[in-house]
């Protein structure tokens, strides 16, 4: 599931850049993948 999560927000993040996007819009949508992926690491080693 969180790996969904995480697929959808990078697939967002990719139509983001290759749409032209504004810097904020991308870092912001890049903050929050980044915390998904810290997520679904500190899940992983559990």
């Amino acid at each position: 599931m969180l790996n969904d999560e995480i697929c959808k927000l990078r697939d967002k993040l990719n139509e983001s850049i290759l749409n032209g996007k504004d810097y904020d819009t991308i870092y912001s949508i890049s903050i929050e993948l980044d915390e998904l992926i810290a997520k679904f690491y500190r899940e992983k080693i559990r």
